[in-house]
């Protein structure tokens, strides 16, 4: 009897081990991937529980570089955005949201939850695709200058670097932190970068705030590599981006290059491609984007040829490094940002070099609506810069300048010697012949000179295509979404009221661009800085964010930039307010367009 016992508890032994077995694997195996998600998340605590169930991101990989040629686009297929990336599922994704526009200007939380690579929409032409180029290139130091950038777009931005570039190509990737005070870019970055991209990149520190000016001139110094290629902190660059930059420099070292700047949304980080203009300027001394001239774009290769720019934004461009120090690098004089990518645009050209947009070169850059940050002692280092610049370079003609900012005329801007030396030693050519060769589409102001035209003249853009019309009804409340007071008050509220089939201040349109519109006048729109805030009426901006909703999963509608839900405050309450919420799926924030 004993043994018998003894047999088949030894046979109940192995059995729950075989279970246990068989349950931890699956475990394991099947949580890989919402478990990998969270090694991409550099903000300690951003793990929200549950979160790994109701939401899995798209084109995530781990922190560390896999894929030389870019990752898994391989077959064509279109990468893309849940357009619910920003969905805000408890309070801590929402501070990780709100803080994330206070301090860097665009939606961290979507940055976070993408990780440091992910793939990208080719953006370039065609014939962009079937172009070679020569083996023998110089190679490149790549030089990106920080202060206070969100960890995870720098991250992105090295990682898609590391992932698109050939490595026979990439001598160094050079980080210069220009003194920030995040307390994730101390020790967490160099502890990443010393377990995941030793001998990779270089981390220079500066020990006072400089600027990105004089932070670029010190990322330089450290350079070795035969060119030098600026980037933002907060970029992506696309497929087969370097080797149309060093092509021309190989040619001729005197030439500068700069890629299409592609567009990254800064409230849902969609990539989304650029259409070929030039840089320019105004008189005011701020640069501007303008058309290509139709004689550039009549050639065989004009989708594709370099273009001639009168000036280049600044953020992206290439150049040789040697050229780069004959050329004086920048104005070291010049204060923090703003007016040096006028300043060696002028120089570029006065003194015998050549600019060139390259567009079969693309860059994605975070576009966002403000400069988080100000400069020490909020000094206006714009108007700083814009002097030096004025006085040494553009003779007779800054006194276009003063016309429109009189005020700065008796302005201290510091000591111009060495700068005022420099053109001399370069024999540089006249600001008038810059002018009359390199843009003469830019007008002199006077009295008997009508106002420039500008450039781009809105004639009545393609209209979205309609999806649904109707009625927004609220399922719990049984009321519709209708302007507290008219549908045509700009900035007015919404409510909910009694719904009206009749009435066509009632219908709502909403288009392929995911706006949402009340009686063909004012579209759905919610601040992006202040999510507290209830929505409004505000005019039609097409450019998404705010104004971004989606309409359809379990019937709920979702602010993109705001990342929550419409809701219902009270559905029995007369007053009929409505806010965003957290989207869980309660019936009050359930809604139907119906027609």
């Amino acid at each position: 009897m004993g043994s018998v016992t003894l047999r088949y508890f030894c046979y109940g032994c192995l059995f729950t081990s075989v279970t246990w077995s068989v349950l931890l694997f699956l475990y394991f195996n099947l949580s890989e991937e919402s478990r990998s998600f969270y090694r991409n998340v550099p903000i300690k605590g951003l793990q929200s529980q549950g979160f790994q169930h109701r939401f899995q991101p798209r084109f995530t990989r781990g922190p560390g570089p896999q894929y030389r040629d870019g990752g898994q686009n391989r077959k064509g297929q279109k990468p893309d955005l849940s357009p619910e990336m920003g969905m805000i599922f408890n309070e801590h994704d929402q501070e990780v949201r709100d803080m994330g526009y206070h301090k860097h200007a665009f939606n961290v939380l979507i940055s976070n939850r993408l990780g440091y690579h992910r793939d990208l929409p080719d953006t370039r032409n065609e014939k962009c695709k079937e172009r070679t180029y020569p083996l023998a290139l110089p190679t490149a130091s790549v030089v990106i200058c920080f202060f206070n950038e969100a960890f995870s777009a720098l991250l992105r931005t090295v990682h898609s670097v590391l992932d698109r570039t050939p490595a026979y190509l990439l001598h160094e990737i050079i980080l210069v932190d220009d003194n920030s005070d995040l307390t994730d870019l101390k020790e967490d970055l160099d502890t990443y970068l010393q377990n995941n991209l030793r001998g990779k990149v270089k981390l220079v520190r500066n020990e006072k705030r400089e600027g990105l000016i004089r932070g670029r001139m010190i990322g330089a110094s450290h350079a070795t590599g035969e060119v030098l290629v600026f980037l933002d902190s907060h970029c992506e660059v696309n497929e087969e981006w370097l080797q149309p930059l060093l092509t021309p420099i190989k040619k001729n070292r005197r030439t500068v290059v700069c890629p299409v700047i592609d567009i990254i949304s800064a409230d849902t980080l969609v990539y989304s491609p650029s259409p070929i203009v030039r840089g320019g300027f105004n008189w005011g001394l701020h640069f501007k984007w303008d058309p290509v001239p139709m004689s550039e774009l009549n050639s065989p290769d004009g989708a594709v040829a370099p273009i001639r720019s009168p000036t280049m934004a600044g953020g992206l461009f290439a150049m040789d490094r040697s050229y780069f120090n004959e050329l004086g690098q920048y104005d070291s004089g010049m204060d923090i940002w703003g007016g040096e990518n006028l300043e060696i645009s002028f120089r570029i050209w006065m003194c015998g070099g050549q600019l060139l947009i390259i567009p079969c070169s693309r860059v994605g850059h975070i576009f966002r609506k403000r400069r988080p940050y100000g400069s020490p002692g909020g000094q206006d280092t714009m108007a700083h810069n814009s002097l030096r610049l004025a006085h040494v370079w553009m003779d007779d003609y800054k006194e276009q300048y003063f016309a429109l900012r009189p005020e700065l005329r008796n302005r201290e801007f510091g000591d111009i010697g060495e700068r005022v030396a420099l053109r001399q030693r370069l024999q540089c050519r006249s600001f008038k012949w810059y002018l009359d060769n390199i843009y003469p589409e830019m007008q002199v102001s006077s009295p008997n000179n009508k106002p420039q035209q500008p450039v781009f003249v809105n004639k009545g853009l393609r209209r979205p295509r309609v999806l649904q019309r109707g009625r927004l009804r609220n399922l719990l409340a049984d009321k519709c979404l209708v302007a507290q007071g008219r549908p045509s008050q700009k900035g007015g509220a919404v409510v909910v009221r009694d719904c009206d089939s009749r009435d066509p201040e009632q219908e709502w349109t909403y288009d392929e661009e995911h706006e949402l519109i009340l009686a063909g006048l004012l579209c759905l729109d919610m601040s992006e800085i202040r999510s507290s805030d209830p929505p409004r009426l505000m005019k039609c901006h097409g450019s998404g964010g705010s104004q971004q909703w989606t309409l359809g999963k379990s019937n709920r509608l979702y602010q993109v930039s705001v990342g929550q839900c419409l809701a219902v405050v009270d559905p029995f309450s007369h007053k009929g307010y409505v806010a965003m919420a957290i989207c869980d799926g309660s019936p009050s924030q359930q809604w139907q367009l119906e027609g």
